[in-house]
């Protein structure tokens, strides 16, 4: 086996495909070697129609990716693939340098970025978990019987074997330190709970925004960076709404194809989404594959267990769209495939953020419109309605009907007003949203 590079900044990327290559792709693994700290040496793609078991790639390819990488002096070489331990191990053999696949270069980026105690606990276990597949006979020393020196003599051990003992103790540790971590942090959440306000969590794919909208709604100072997994740590604030007060969480970004033993490690984290009462899913509206985006970051949710949780799509970054104005896509006026209203706003330079702030309200149910309503003796249903909904403070019943003095929340309103007889009750609403 070759003498491992300790360096190992300057890479050289290897992109297979199978048919036709998305650049989308393509430049996404570009900024995740970036994000890693590594220099780009060279690029290839790889058509791999059938994957080599043994390499992933073919012969001929391989001896191309050997000539590029001598060419170039790279000494690192990153695989936009899962790799299996006998592919990196007869790759690193032939090409004598480091070899990554997508998951060891995320696992990379993960442990650049963690700063909490709980952070750094996941990172760390979902390396292990990763390095424990790569322990199968992949070093020669490491099969070498302990046993024939002073004091080592005995039944002896394999040092593999060592290494895989105390890999998997480790791994137990770990796993002990953040169930406790998790138990401070569902105590933490049952006090939110108690407080009855309502909770919100920040979600999307990586270098959306989300830090950022994050920073500009809160006041705090959460990091935030044009690059991808620019914070992994959940952060959680309190913030004020037309209406009342909600608690908001950021959470790590998503990316295609997460790895599933990051999924796993980051459960506790990825719980600030699945405990939320209402997700904000935060959009780069300049991403001309936003909508791929949008699915890509619903897949995940799914895997999580949020899948089902209402939520609002938040297009941000309108000031690098030519034209582009806040506005609010309000359900009824968007085509039936999106399924979702939108907010259209620019967290960098804080447009839209009053309108955001008011349709969040809105959709919580914390606005309310109040007043007196005139129901005639046909509006039964509407009454017997408004009864079951318990926002009749008090009710007065006469020759004409009834006046009832109501307090409902305005998404409520909106939809009694549609309906059959809402007459009563659209005198109630506003003409537009308030600002804030």
């Amino acid at each position: 086996m070759f003498d491992r590079s300790k360096r190992g900044e300057h890479a050289l990327l290897i992109q297979p495909h199978a048919g036709r290559l998305e650049e989308d792709v393509l430049e996404e693994f570009t900024d995740l070697a970036r994000s890693a700290g590594a220099s780009i040496a060279a690029t290839l793609t790889a058509r791999i129609d059938r994957p080599s078991p043994s390499i992933l790639i073919g012969s001929g390819k391989l001896d191309e990716v050997k000539a590029a990488a001598d060419a170039t002096g790279a000494d690192l070489i990153l695989v936009n693939h899962s790799l299996s331990p006998v592919q990196e191990r007869n790759l690193e053999r032939f090409l004598e340098r480091r070899v990554i696949d997508r998951t060891g270069l995320i696992l990379d980026i993960f442990a650049q970025r963690a700063h909490s105690h709980e952070g750094k606990l996941q990172v760390e276990l979902a390396q292990l978990r990763h390095m424990a597949t790569r322990l199968v006979r992949g070093w020669t020393h490491l099969e070498r019987q302990r046993g024939g020196a002073i004091g080592l003599r005995g039944p002896g051990e394999t040092q593999l074997e060592t290494d895989r003992r105390l890999l998997q103790k480790r791994v137990e540790q770990l796993q002990k330190k953040l169930e406790k971590v998790e138990v401070q942090r569902t105590q933490m959440r049952r006090a939110r709970v108690r407080s009855e306000l309502p909770r919100v969590a920040l979600v999307g794919y990586t270098n959306a925004g989300k830090s950022t909208l994050f920073n500009a709604l809160t006041g705090a100072e959460a990091y935030a960076a044009d690059k991808l997994f620019a914070t992994l740590d959940p952060t959680v604030r309190r913030i004020i709404v037309p209406g009342g007060s909600v608690v908001l969480a950021d959470t790590v970004g998503f990316v295609r194809d997460l790895p599933h033993e990051l999924v796993a490690a980051f459960r506790s984290t990825l719980s600030e989404a699945r405990e939320a009462d209402f997700l904000l899913h935060i959009v780069d509206a300049a991403d001309p594959h936003r909508e791929e985006r949008i699915a890509q970051v619903d897949e995940v949710l799914t895997e999580v267990g949020a899948g089902d949780l209402p939520q609002l799509l938040v297009f941000n970054k309108i000031d690098r769209i030519d034209g582009a104005d806040v506005r609010h896509d309000a359900q009824d006026g968007i085509p039936d495939d999106a399924r979702r209203e939108r907010v259209w706003i620019s967290a960098r330079d804080g447009a839209g953020l009053p309108l955001l702030q008011s349709v969040l309200g809105k959709r919580l149910g914390l606005q309310h419109v109040t007043g007196e309503v005139r129901l005639p003796p046909s509006a039964g249903r509407l009454r017997s309605r408004l009864h079951q909904l318990e926002v009749v403070r008090r009710e007065q019943a006469d020759e004409d009907g009834w006046l009832l003095d109501v307090d409902l929340p305005i998404a409520e309103a909106e939809k009694l007003a549609a309906g059959e007889g809402g007459e009563p009750i659209r005198a109630l609403l506003p003409e537009k949203l308030p600002e804030w």
